[in-house]
């Protein structure tokens, strides 16, 4: 006789379900004091829920590119919406494209409405604009507010060496640069000495005044104002100074705030950051090329030297205003040598000019794939002819929110009680184990979707209540799907232990299909959509993964360990497994032998 096969299991045993039972609680209660511990303890709500501003906004081409409208370039303009939302101080913003030609903003409340139509319903203002002075981004103690003194070059912290080179293939660019370190005095006069000297002139300045100033700066008067100086100009210098010295780069408010209003024409006052993430903060001259004399940018690899790139093309009126600003520049000491790259009032990159350009450069510098294929799709969005008009322009009050959100509540609690209710009238005491099955289910929907807000953006709209008010329907089904074989076990005679083992792999089978199919219409629901159909969707889809984790890892186990006891064993008639009521066949107890007498012979056979 064959020994029996040892340390194999066979199909339907019963298991470890202590063990089991005793891993999913652990999980569980780790992503509840996960929750607790990151303070996100609701889910984040959309904006239909949460109130707020939805603005749709469609591309146009300009005469003459037709073409203008594509992928690459809609998600550039995604990518520009998003900063200038987030300059606006909202983090929980949502941007995008919807179809060809539509982009979505969703701004939750707290945002000023006819700030935000402002800022994502025009085009990107792209300038490169002369640098006049760089300083650390937090506010100068104690500026000196006097206009006399000649300029120190150290008043300037020198960036040589370690900012971006244009055109000449060095290394080092703006971001790595050292936080400067001059003294607030020295600082404070830096501001209005390259006011009064003006290094950069537009190009229509003559050479003969290029040559004044000069002369200027060399016997130190460009620092003492002449007696035919406008009492406006020295206000405006003044006023500039002010706001340089107070102006913390560390605060968004204040970086949103400091150039809003500024014409291209204007000196302002912008931030930027630098490799190492601190901010410093400039003074910028009048924009000297705009964004449309830019051709074309790419992040390119350099496999000569071994580094990431970003090279430009300029337009043929854009080579001319190139070479004029880069031959002026490359003549200063740093940082006047340097050209901002300005976005939407944010320095994006300041490199420096060693030498004279023409109708291409590169800017190069400690740059990974990403950032300079980054800095490539703004340089290449400011010469895009595309523009956006408002669709359409939607408030949702908080007020409607939370009375959406209540309506969906209630509805959702009214499905459970039903369900609740057919489970308990049918199925009696199996009704418990359906009932705490869907309640860990819910308990582990909510952790993760509270998780989900901060992780990956996921926020609760209403669709996504809805998905999840379906889900109920889904995991109640798995119970049934469970319920009804071990019913049918019993009614062909089996005790209840047996009954649940051998019911388990054909249950476990159907479940597994239903909810791949709807696993399967959540995902392409998911991918064919956009919006907030997508939140049902992805809803939907997570709570059937859900369902066959409480299903394998909860309800097998809780089964299988209550159908050892007597209640459910003994076939109690409210354990709602009681043989007589389910028509149960009566226990086969006769041997084989007997089966062999009793049976007919039939008379070929013999």
């Amino acid at each position: 006789m064959a020994a029996p096969n040892k340390g194999r299991r066979q199909a339907g045993s019963p298991g470890r379900p202590g063990r089991t039972l005793a891993l999913f609680l652990i999980a569980m209660v780790a992503l509840t004091g996960g929750m607790f511990w990151s303070g996100h303890v609701t889910p984040r709500l959309g904006i239909d829920l949460a109130g707020g501003t939805s603005i749709t906004l469609e591309a146009k081409n300009t005469p003459g590119k037709p073409n203008a409208i594509n992928k690459t370039n809609m998600d550039t303009a995604v990518s520009i919406i998003e900063r200038r939302v987030n300059g606006l101080g909202v983090s929980e913003a949502e941007v995008q494209t919807q179809g060809d030609k539509n982009i979505i903003v969703n701004i939750p409340k707290g945002t000023n409405e006819k700030q935000a139509q402002k800022q994502v319903g025009t085009t990107a203002q792209l300038y490169f604009r002369p640098v006049l002075t760089v300083a650390a981004g937090s506010p100068i103690a104690a500026p000196s507010a006097s206009p006399s003194g000649s300029p120190s070059p150290s008043a300037s912290p020198d960036k040589a060496g370690n900012s971006d080179k244009a055109g000449d293939g060095k290394a080092g660019d703006d971001e790595a640069s050292a936080t400067p370190t001059s003294s607030a005095t020295a600082q404070g006069r830096a501001v209005t000495d390259a006011l009064k000297k003006d290094t950069t002139p537009t190009p229509t300045d003559s050479a003969a005044s290029d040559a004044d100033k000069k002369d200027a700066d060399k016997s130190g008067d460009a620092a003492t104002p002449s007696p035919s100086a406008d009492p406006a100009e020295e206000a405006a210098a003044a006023a500039l100074e002010k706001k340089f010295t107070s102006l913390d780069c560390s605060k968004q408010a204040q970086r949103t705030s400091v150039n809003q209003d500024a014409a291209p024409e204007d000196t302002i006052v912008a931030c930027g950051k630098n490799s190492g993430g601190e901010w410093e903060k400039y003074v910028l001259g009048p924009a000297e090329i705009e964004g449309t004399d830019v051709d074309d940018a790419k992040g390119v690899l350099d496999p000569q030297r071994g580094m990431w790139i970003v090279t430009m093309d300029f337009t043929k009126g854009g080579t001319k205003k190139f070479q004029t600003i880069t031959a002026k520049l490359s003549q200063q000491q740093a940082p006047m040598n340097q050209f901002a790259i300005v976005l939407d009032g944010d320095v994006v990159s300041a490199p420096s000019v060693s030498q004279t350009l023409g109708g291409s450069a590169e800017i190069s510098g400690s740059f990974t794939q990403q950032s300079a294929q980054d800095l490539a799709n703004i340089l290449s969005y400011g010469a895009l002819p595309l523009s956006f008009q408002e669709q359409s322009v939607t408030t949702v009050t908080a007020a409607l929110g939370g009375e959406q959100l209540e309506a969906g509540l209630i509805a959702g609690a009214i499905g459970l009680a039903l369900v609740i209710i057919y489970l308990v009238a049918y199925y009696r005491g199996l009704a418990g184990i359906a009932i705490i099955s869907l309640g860990a289910s819910g308990v582990l929907t909510y952790t993760i979707m509270s998780l989900l807000g901060p992780g990956i953006g996921f926020a609760l709209n209403l669709p996504a209540v809805c998905g999840a008010i379906v889900a109920i329907g889904i995991t109640a089904d798995s119970f049934i799907v469970y319920f009804e074989r071990v019913r049918d076990e019993i009614r062909e005679g089996r005790t209840l232990r047996p009954a649940v083992e051998r019911a388990w792999p054909r249950a476990r089978r159907t479940i597994l299909v239903s909810d791949f199919v709807s696993f399967l219409a959540a995902a392409v629901l998911f991918v064919v959509t956009v919006g907030k159909v997508q939140g049902f969707a992805f809803t939907l889809g997570l709570t059937t993964l859900l369902d066959v984790v409480v299903v394998f890892f909860f309800t097998k186990p809780v089964m299988t360990l209550l159908a050892r006891t007597k209640f459910f064993s003994s076939g109690h008639p409210w354990s709602g497994l009681d043989p007589q009521r389910l028509g149960a066949k009566p226990p086969l107890r006769r041997s084989r032998t007997a089966v062999r007498v009793s049976a007919p012979i039939d008379p070929k056979e013999a």
